[in-house]
């Protein structure tokens, strides 16, 4: 059983959050083994995977401590409820509400709800959230966006979303993100219903890779 502190800590040691956003939930379990197989130990499910919460269940139950599952697209503090009950050990939403971050805060399970402007990214930090998803990021100017947004909030732990690519990973590192969040960068949904899955486990790994060496730097 991970504490708040040490789940927070898994995210930012392996530095990728990846969002597995698929039609199905046959595709999502598929993509999730390859992200496991490529090293990559921290995943996402978003609530518009159909059957999510029973999805987060079944993998939960099957892949214990393997992973560390989480749950997207949060919205609301009913649905954040259901997916920590049905094993996830973090919850992350597209905007701020004040009531889902007080659920799940009080739950002892770390939350990282969505803001993008510097007024947006103060108020959730002081509501208590564990880290703030600069969402959509990559529409604002991405790492720069990211890089101006930290030098008045350099306390605020960041996980900048949307525009991730193995590119990309170096600039956003160096501009101060505690980890990353990557969606069809990674989740590659045409790689998966043509049954090339190991696309996927390559990327984690390069992911993986990028993440280390930008840190190194």
């Amino acid at each position: 059983m991970t504490t708040r502190s040490e789940t927070v800590r898994w995210i930012e040691e392996v530095g990728l959050v990846p969002v597995v956003r698929l039609p199905s939930s046959a595709l999502a379990v598929r993509a999730v083994e390859a992200i496991l197989e490529g090293g990559v130990s921290v995943v996402e499910i978003t609530m518009t995977v159909p059957e999510a919460v029973a999805l987060l269940r079944s993998l939960a139950g099957r892949l214990g401590d393997r992973v560390l599952l989480g749950a997207g697209t949060v919205l609301s503090d009913e649905q954040a409820g259901q997916c920590i009950d049905a094993g996830a050990k973090f919850i992350v939403s597209p905007g701020f509400d004040a009531q889902t971050v007080e659920h799940t805060l009080k739950r002892n399970v770390p939350i990282m709800p969505g803001a993008l402007t510097p007024s947006e990214v103060m108020n959730a930090w002081k509501a208590g959230v564990d880290m703030v998803k600069i969402f959509p990021c990559s529409a604002l100017g991405g790492a720069k966006y990211l890089r101006a947004l930290k030098a008045p909030l350099p306390h605020v732990k960041m996980l900048p979303t949307g525009g991730v690519s193995v590119a990309t990973v170096p600039e956003y590192i160096a501009a101060g993100a505690s980890a990353l969040g990557v969606g069809a960068e990674l989740v590659d949904q045409a790689a998966l219903e043509a049954g090339k899955d190991q696309l996927i486990t390559e990327r984690a790994r390069e992911l993986l890779a990028a993440v280390k060496n930008a840190r190194a730097k």
